[in-house]
């Protein structure tokens, strides 16, 4: 059996049995089969002896089961490792960071404790996946949608405190979440915003409460657990409109994404959508060579030519039937000043959609319908990848800047991997792109050593350019960290100070975004 770094084999069997005691000895891991279902099932550490492993994992059913566990690891000084449902794939799946943690497993704390479609929120445990919840609430015939992100079997919970995104106007998790509660590293029960008055009626409507807002130390941290969380659920839209917008020249990109960001900003689209070159997807050899070689006024040509645009940008509109149809009039009005600008329109429902109209669509998730369409990538990245995620500006030079760069990662990844070129920019969160590149993950010890040291360069080079990610693979949250570093790291020893404060002991969750205990920091960081 492995222990956890710094603790003995009497000490880590006495915190078994204790464990044991605390939730049911059937839910409490110990043997090698069971502890490796809570590998990173995408590790860029396949065969090496880096791979982080846990010794074992423990299962609580409710928050008195949580505070139970986590002062019994501070007593015996075992550090865990919380997930949600453990779906991170991309991001480090179930495994920690620090090799030898014991995972608190939080899978079984699976209740919907309340959903309200009156004034559209929910309040749910960390096991809740997106899929539970949209049963519940088609189970209950409510008027209300939630926001899945692509891969649907994940927590709620989990994405909104890694910050992920969906497609809908609530498309931001963390920004959709309303109160929290949260077991601190002795076992002491806080509960935020307007959860600490008693008997309050108002901690999924209301934020802030009163006094400092604290809910964002426990996103992307390793301060707390949280063990229940409040969302603001869109209520059901009547229709669902989309159009393209397609430009035909290179330079077309700056005033279509100005226009783009104006209608994003001032309210006019608010979902998710991407800005694409559909000349990095052509499988036409002529104009990949074109492109190789240039110049560009020939690839304007013959891309012309063959009816392939430079750019594009599709939006998406939800709401009344007459507001979103204005909506799309209103947005053709404003790219038209955009020469030769084309516009299609796109897909449009009313809600509620039937069976076959779901049936029909090829991806729902933009219709608050959790799916695992995303798993049909395949090809290079069938044994699994790695997300890069950089926040980038909402501008064309920014989208420039960035192909550029990418372009040099795609060449040192292609000869090896075969990975696709391109890439879309995403709008998951107000006024800024996000970009989410693809590396893949092989059974191949020197692919995957080479591949990690393109991910840790481009790390550096983004910081170069002003760009940092908003999440990363457990493998590089020590790297990401360090590039903000402004002021000689002043927010990673804000952090520490915070932690030290609150996990003495360094218990939870160990170098999660770089914030490591401190009798580690010197060795890990």
């Amino acid at each position: 059996m492995r222990l956890p770094p710094g603790v003995s084999s009497s000490d880590f069997s006495d915190a078994l049995k204790q464990f044991a005691e605390a939730v049911g000895k059937e839910w409490v891991f110990t043997s090698d089969a069971d502890v490796d279902l809570y590998r990173d099932s995408y590790s860029p550490f396949w065969h090496e002896s880096e791979e982080p492993i846990p010794c074992a994992a423990v299962a609580p059913n409710n928050v008195e089961e949580v505070q139970k566990v986590v002062r019994i690891a501070n007593t015996y000084k075992i550090p865990l490792w919380t997930i949600s449902t453990g779906k991170n794939l991309g991001y480090g799946g179930a495994a920690p960071l620090l090799s030898g943690s014991m995972v608190l497993d939080l899978k079984r704390m699976d209740r919907v404790i309340e959903v309200n479609d009156k004034n559209h929120y929910a309040l749910v445990e960390p096991g809740v996946s997106y899929f539970d919840l949209y049963r519940y609430i088609q189970d209950k015939g409510l008027k209300v949608w939630i926001d899945p992100p692509d891969p649907g079997w994940g927590s709620l919970v989990g994405n909104a405190l890694e910050r992920g995104g969906g497609y809908t106007p609530m498309r931001d998790h963390f920004d959709a979440h309303c109160g929290m509660e949260v077991v601190l590293a002795n076992g002491e029960l806080v509960r935020t915003g307007m959860g600490a008055l008693p008997n309050s009626k108002t901690w999924q409507q209301y934020k802030y409460g009163f006094g400092p807002y604290v809910d964002g130390i426990f996103s992307q941290s390793n301060f707390g657990v949280v063990t229940k969380m409040g969302f603001w659920l869109y209520p059901e839209p009547e229709a669902f409109l989309s159009g393209s917008v397609t430009v035909a020249r290179h330079d077309d990109l700056f005033p279509l994404v100005e226009i783009f960001a104006n209608l994003m900003n001032s309210g006019q689209v608010q979902a998710t959508t991407t800005v694409v070159s559909p000349l990095t997807y052509s499988r036409d050899p002529q104009l990949a060579a074109l492109r190789a070689k240039g110049p560009r006024e020939d690839v304007e040509r013959y891309a012309a030519e063959k009816n392939i645009p430079y750019w594009s940008v599709s939006l998406p509109f939800y709401g009344p039937a007459k507001v979103v149809a204005a909506q799309w009039e209103y947005a053709k009005e404003k790219f038209s000043a955009i020469p030769a600008a084309r516009f299609q329109d796109g897909a449009s429902y009313r809600f509620p959609l039937s069976a076959d109209q779901l049936a029909k669509i090829v991806n729902p998730v933009p219709f608050g319908v959790p799916s695992l369409q995303t798993f049909s990538i395949g090809g290079p990245f069938s044994q699994g990848h790695m997300w890069f995620s950089p926040i980038i500006p909402m501008t064309g030079e920014a989208v420039l800047e960035a192909q550029s760069v990418f372009d040099q990662v795609h060449k040192d990844l292609a000869s090896e991997s075969g990975a696709p070129p391109g890439f879309p920019v995403w709008n998951f969160f107000a006024r800024a792109f996000v970009i989410i590149y693809f590396f893949p993950i092989e059974h191949d010890v020197e692919k995957n050593r080479r591949n990690r040291e393109i991910f840790k360069r481009l790390v550096k080079e983004s910081a170069e350019h002003g760009w940092g990610e908003y999440r990363t693979h457990t493998a590089f949250m020590s790297d990401v960290a360090n590039a903000y570093s402004f002021n000689n790291h002043s927010l990673l020893r804000l952090n520490e100070t915070i932690k030290d404060a609150l996990d003495p002991n360094g218990i939870l969750s160990a170098g999660k975004n770089g914030i490591w205990p401190k009798e580690m920091r010197n060795t890990k960081a």
